[in-house]
Order: structure tokens, then sequence, then C-alpha cells
């Protein structure tokens, strides 16, 4: 007979340490269960996102969700969470689109192992349709604004300041290194904005906690809005959602944020930054104008040669002030193509710089800044790649603007439920891991370990590991403790020097996880 989920979700809870943190009924753990046999003798193994709405519900993010998002006066049909839950199984499961969930509403073992049907693509629309409320812009340009976010947005973001919460109980980490960037959602939509390369999209801005490879604040816009639209405030709302615990908090961006306002802001709480700067008609001439002895070599490969230096400048723009207590610094970096070749506008230097308030590391160099403020590359940019290519942040369900922030921030929370997860749950080597196709990280990292020699775990003594979903879970926290990380983002030699530390988590080796191929 097979196990039951009931008994499965107890054995994870124990492994784990979680606690129920809503009031018994709907949001106890224990509503998932379902009695060994009545789903026609499935254990939900071959749903294992299930696991994930089961620290949805213990994480006390489905409580936050019911209190906060208010769809309806009458207690009837399904509440919020669960619309919610019915999303992330969509999603987890590969579909994209709300008409994707009429087949998994045919599955009735999975609606036994939820505790509750998923809802039809209509409701589904209508769910997302209430988030389209009336608020106050954010920002206003000449020709675009930002658009505010309703009370049920907002509610949303309680619920994830709930999860990321859970996760550092859990899971610790005393240092926050934030990441800021912005990227284009792709839409064919009549009410999708013409973007500056005349094309229709949404724009969408996340701020990422590096260590913790959650997302702390998103804004979901226009297409139409510049990338650099009072990005203070998506840094304020990050700093915000941080936990208690964190001693350390250093930011990266790109030149979006490159701002001296914002700059003397950060300088003032104490944060420190690397941020790239726009190439002005000053600073190019700064760079210009150095001596070739200033130059550095980084690297050099067959077609390029990198140097990097520091540039004694200070921008004329009227904010430098006497009381500050120290200008930041500026570091350029010098590509030159060899053997005569050509960039594509026809040159044969680029110059590229950054700005930053840090010091150089203990025993390092500039070089080990410009490397660190680099290393954004494998976390904020990864976390855009995994919203729209690999799970459905980019298939944008309506005509409607609320409607679409919906989604792509439901899609953000399921993001962080899937890296809180690997944390809390999983061994340090799936930590990086991350969904492919249809398929959640979790059924990928039970399907690494269903490769592995079987060996017995409680209450499956004799039986083949694979046999649970929860076996991975409960082997790899009860008989294999994860080693101490160390911090990944300090900017000091040992954040550059892999020998030394692991690195800002990257994106991993895109075949790593992938599938074999079925022959045609």
């Amino acid at each position: 007979m097979a196990l039951g989920w009931s008994e499965a979700g107890r054995e994870v809870r124990g492994a784990l340490g979680f606690h129920r943190s809503g009031a018994a009924g709907e949001h106890d753990a224990d509503a998932v269960a379902v009695r060994a046999g009545s789903a026609g003798g499935d254990s939900g193994a071959d749903r294992p996102w299930l696991l994930l709405i089961e620290a949805f519900r213990t994480s006390g993010a489905a409580a936050v969700v019911d209190t906060s998002v208010v769809i309806k006066r009458r207690q009837r049909g399904l509440t919020p969470s669960q619309l919610v839950e019915g999303l992330f199984s969509l999603w987890a499961a590969g579909g994209e689109r709300c008409e994707d969930l009429a087949p998994l509403r045919e599955d009735a073992a999975l609606a036994l192992l939820l505790g509750h049907g998923l809802p039809a693509p209509q409701t589904a629309r209508d769910f997302l349709d209430a988030f389209d409320e009336a608020a106050p812009p954010l920002w206003r340009g000449e020709r675009c604004l930002v658009q505010g976010a309703g009370e049920r947005l907002q509610g949303r973001a309680k619920a994830n300041r709930r999860l990321i919460g859970f996760l550092q109980e859990r899971r610790p980490q005393a240092s926050a290194t934030i990441d800021v960037d912005a990227t284009i959602l792709e839409s064919q939509k009549r009410s999708a904005r013409a973007t500056y390369d005349g094309r229709t999209d949404y724009q969408s801005v996340v701020a990422l906690w590096a260590e913790q490879d959650v997302i702390l604040a998103d804004e979901f816009r226009d297409g139409n809005v510049p990338a650099a639209s009072g990005n203070r405030r998506v840094v304020e709302q990050a700093l915000a959602a941080l936990p208690g615990g964190v001693a350390v908090i250093r930011l990266r961006a790109d030149s979006a944020l490159y701002e001296q306002p914002l700059l003397r802001w950060l300088e003032a709480k104490g944060i420190g930054y690397a941020i790239s700067a726009d190439m002005s008609r000053e600073l190019a001439a700064a760079i210009r104008a150095l001596p070739e002895s200033a130059w550095q070599l980084e690297r050099g490969d067959g077609n390029a040669i990198r140097q990097w230096a520091e540039v004694g400048y200070v921008p004329s723009d009227g904010v430098a002030a006497k009381d500050r207590p120290e200008p930041p610094r500026y570091l350029a970096l010098r590509i030159t193509k060899k053997h005569g070749r050509l960039f594509a506008d026809g040159g044969e230097v680029k110059h590229f710089a950054m700005v930053t308030n840090l010091p150089d590391p203990d025993g390092g160099s500039g070089l080990d800044l410009i490397q660190w403020q680099r290393g954004k590359a494998g976390t904020v940019e990864h976390s855009h790649h995994v919203l729209t290519n690999e799970l459905a942040a980019e298939a944008l369900p309506s005509q409607r603007f609320g409607a679409n922030a919906a989604w792509f921030r439901l899609n953000v929370l399921l993001y962080n439920l899937l890296s809180a997860f690997k944390r809390v749950a999983l061994p340090e080597e799936l930590h990086d891991a991350r969904p492919k196709g249809s398929a959640s990280c979790c059924s990928t990292a039970w399907a690494r370990w269903c490769a592995t020699p079987a060996r017995p775990c409680s209450g499956w003594s004799g039986r083949r590991a694979a046999s649970s979903p929860t076996t991975p879970v409960s082997r790899s926290v009860a008989g294999r403790p994860s080693p101490p990380r160390p911090d990944p983002t300090s900017p000091s030699r040992a954040a550059v020097d892999t020998s030394e530390a692991r690195p800002c988590p990257r994106s991993p080796d895109p075949d790593r996880f992938r599938p074999p191929r079925r022959p045609p």
C-alpha cells in the first residue's frame, strides 16, 4: 500500500522542523492529507509540486493571502489561497495559460491530495481581474507613468514577506546583497505600450536577495516607462522586506540606478554599492586622458584584451557637496580588439565604468570590486530567465493591467517558494537546481536522487527510496546535513577567489538538469 500523503507530509515537516503557523483547519498542514488508497493508491509521487503547496501553507503565506487578499464577501467556493494554489499547481506542472487548468481539474487524485478542487479557467481569470484596482500612480513622466498597486496586490506583497521571513528563520543569513534589474516581457496585447525599440511590451523590475535567492520587491510597469523611473522606491521596498538578523547590506545594479541623489541616499544609509555608470562626455574624457601606465590587465583572449583602471572623476552635476564624507570611486574597464578587428559600431576600443563607495578588499584591488559587481549576472538576471522561460511570468493572461501584474507577481511568489523549499529541504548541491520545461525543481531533485543506490530511511526499510517523494527530503536533512555556507557576496578577496570561498549563486549549466531527449 502506498504511503498516504498525510504520513508523507508529517515526515517532511518533522525532518525540516516545519511548524504550523495558521489556525487549525484550512491552513493546517494536515489539510492536504489523504488516507492511503483513497486516491487509488496514489501518494502524489508523480506530482512533486504538492510539497511546495505544503510549504506554502506551513510558512504562513497562505494564511496571509486569505486575510490580505479579500475578493468576495460570502464564504463560498475556493478561498484566495486555494485559488493561488491552483495557479501554483498549473505553473509547476508546466502550464502557461488559464485554459491549461481544464485537464488538471480532471485529476481527481490531485484534488484529493490538495484538499480542494482546482479553479475553472474562467474562475482563475475572474480572480486575476479582481486585482485590477484603481490606485494612485507611483511615478509620473511626460508621456508615461508607473501604476500603483491596489490593496489586493499589496496583500500579495505581505504574503511574500511572510515567506521570506519563514526562510530566514530556518536558514538565517547575516548579510544581504540586493541586486536590482529590469527586463522586458514581450507581449502582443493591444493594451501593451511601445518600448524604446518600437516593440509593444511590458516591463518588470525585481530586487533579488542574492544570498537567499528570493525576490524582495518587484514592480510591474508598462513598456514605455524608462528603466530609471524612481528606482529608489524599489530599493526602499526591498529594504523594508528584509527580515531581522541582517547586519550588512550591499547593492549591485546597472546604470538604471545611476542617480546621484540615490547614491547619496545609499551612503547616508550606510549601504555599500557598486553600480554601472552612464558614460557621460566628462567621464569618457577622463577615461581617455588616463596614461597607459594606469591600465592594468584583467585578462586577454583570442579576440580582445580587457584592462581596468581607477579614474579620478567627480561628477559636475552640482550634487557633490563638501559635507560628503568621501566621494565615490569610479573604476573603468577598457576592451581592445586584437589584430585590427572592429566592434559593430566601427570602433577598436570600448570603455565601461562603475561607481562604488566600497574600499578595496584586504589584499585585493579594484578588479575584485569590478568582478563582484559583475556577479549580478548570475543572480538577478538568472531570476529573470527562470520567471519568463521556466515559469509563466511572460504568458500574461489579460488586457487588464492589474490582472497581468497579479499574474507576474504570483509567479514571483512561486519563484520564492521554490528557492525557500530548496534551501530548507534539499542538500547544498541542489540549491541552484531550477525548473526545466514542465517539471519543477522538486521533481528534478528527486530524479537525481532516484538515480543513486537505494538507502533505507524512516518508514521505508527494504523498499526503494524513490517510492516516496519525501524520501530525498528526509534523507538529505536527517542523514546528510548541509555544511555551513560562507558569505558568497562579501566584496573581499575571498568573494572572487573561488579557491577560498563559493561565489554568488550563478546560473548552473543549462544541460546539468536537462532530461534526456526522446528519440523522434
